[in-house]
């Protein structure tokens, strides 16, 4: 073997197995953390992690691309994955806890809604771990070739780095030693809780949708095998799936509602774009699982009334109407201004909600329906719109801007101006769900942009610029074939002309 070759098989070797050594030389530094409060094994421990990220953000690619055996390399390659997040994820959730037990002088409760989501993102972790690694033993065993999604990939990258930055938070001790290494450190373990959510919520909405492509590609596969042919046990067991990202749908609703009440819109717009996301995820896991079609067997009324349907709309209705019209009352009614007061906007609330209650009943009964189009405003867009400039009615509140009065009229203009919208049925609104999964280069630019734009003051600004361009769309998007729109991937369909 030439030299050439030998050093390649050295260094990826490094990288791929160096990563468990250096987490477990992590975990003890942590140990020693919570037992002597030493500042050097926190900056030892911090070092360690970093150096792991380090080694997993190109582990992979070294993996797959220098021989020999690039498909071993690579199996370890997820091997080591699931051994280093086993480890740094519940020490993060024990670290968090630790810290404020220990170390915040007077802990508040947004420091414990913290330390519970660091837990359930711990947990969801694991979950999606081992989940992954089940159904690609399917996939394999049944000689189905392997391939990652976006999300996946997207999971596997950023992962290391959310786990190295919540070590660095979860076991800070203050009062190191007068070095730049630690300076630096102790600034990442002071980060502020604010913007720790918003990395957290991106990453658990990653995760559930890593689980839910999984779903997509394999569940069929899986259930082949399980139900021996027969076929309604086997939908039975596949629309546990759907149903339950439906169920997550209504989470996250409820979950932006209750970050509302803490005074934090910009988490609360965040879920309500995971809760749009597991829209989208639940009816295209539907129909790629072949739930939408009923069986042969089926009477008419068993067709018209299913399950799926009704927590579908349950779902849709907590999230989408019931929770926004709930933040627009939450947020105006703090809001001490004598002429935002003297505004009925609780009854603009319920308008807004019954009118999103009448979208979602037309959407049912709509015995025309256009393949790829919403007839209005579909209510997922409608619930983003309408959130937009609350969160921009929330920073100028804070900052005591003086157009604070300006934004909160508007916000109260665009309930109204929303609620009538989504009810023009002749409005023909494009499917941007399909719209993205057709143009991935569409969906990874909104990706980056939404990721910009929560770690700067213009969220909400951009958001509203992003669903008015939506609003006004139609004028563009009409011209497409519905055959077109209705698709879900970039791939002709074939027999399609």
């Amino acid at each position: 073997m030439s030299d050439k070759q030998y050093i390649p098989q050295k260094f990826t070797a490094l990288l791929v197995y160096g990563r468990p050594p250096l987490v477990f030389a992590g975990m003890i530094c942590a140990i020693g953390v919570m037992w002597l409060r030493s500042p050097i094994l926190y900056t030892l421990g911090v070092v360690f992690l970093f150096f792991s990220m380090s080694f997993d953000l190109v582990d992979g690619w070294f993996a797959a691309r220098f021989h020999p055996q690039p498909n071993l390399a690579h199996l370890a390659d997820r091997i080591m994955d699931k051994i280093v997040y086993s480890i740094i994820f519940p020490l993060v959730a024990v670290g968090t806890m630790w810290r404020l037990h220990f170390i915040s002088t007077d802990p508040n409760r947004a420091e414990l809604l913290h330390a519970i989501l660091v837990l359930l993102m711990a947990v969801t972790v694991l979950i999606r771990d081992n989940f992954a690694h089940f159904m690609r033993g399917f996939a394999i065993r049944n000689e189905q070739e392997l391939e990652d999604s976006e999300l996946s990939r997207l999971r596997t990258v950023v992962a290391a780095p959310v786990g190295a930055l919540l070590f660095a938070y979860a076991f800070y001790v203050p009062e190191g030693p007068p070095s730049k290494i630690y300076f630096w450190i102790s600034w990442l373990g002071n980060l502020p809780l604010r913007g720790l959510f918003v990395i957290e919520i991106i990453f658990l909405i990653i995760n559930f949708g890593s689980i839910a492509m999984f779903c997509r590609k394999y569940g069929s596969l899986c259930l082949d095998e399980l139900c021996l042919g027969n076929e309604r046990l086997r939908r039975r067991i596949l629309a546990f799936f759907p149903n339950a990202l439906t169920v997550m749908n209504a989470m996250m609703g409820l979950l932006a509602v209750f970050f509302a009440y803490q005074g934090r819109l910009r988490e609360a717009f965040l879920f309500m774009i995971g809760a749009a996301l597991f829209d989208k995820l639940d009816g295209a896991v539907a129909r790629r699982l072949g739930l939408t079609e009923p069986l042969p067997s089926e009477s008419d009324r068993q067709r018209s009334i299913n399950l799926g349907g009704i927590l579908d709309d349950i779902s849709d209705a907590v999230s989408f109407c019931i929770a926004p019209a709930w933040i627009f009352y939450i947020t105006l009614s703090t809001f001490l201004d004598p002429v935002i007061l003297k505004l009925p906007f609780g009854w603009v609330a319920w308008f807004y909600a019954l009118l999103g209650f009448s979208r979602l009943v037309y959407f049912t009964i709509d015995k025309s329906p256009i393949p790829g189009f919403f007839k209005g405003l579909p209510v997922p867009a409608a619930a983003i719109l309408v959130l937009s400039p609350l969160i921009i009615v929330g920073q100028s509140i804070s900052e005591a801007s003086e157009w604070a009065r300006f934004w909160g009229i508007f916000s109260f203009a665009l309930m109204i101006f929303t609620a009538i919208l989504m009810n023009l049925y002749p409005i023909r609104y494009l499917h941007l769900g399909r719209f993205m999964s057709r143009h991935p280069w569409f969906a990874r630019g909104t990706l980056l942009l939404l990721i910009f734009s929560v770690f700067t003051p213009y969220l909400g600004h951009i958001g509203l610029l992003y669903m008015i361009c939506y609003s006004l769309s139609p004028l563009i998007t009409w011209r497409i074939h519905p055959e077109v729109a209705a698709r879900e991937s970039s791939v002709k369909p074939a027999g399609a002309h």
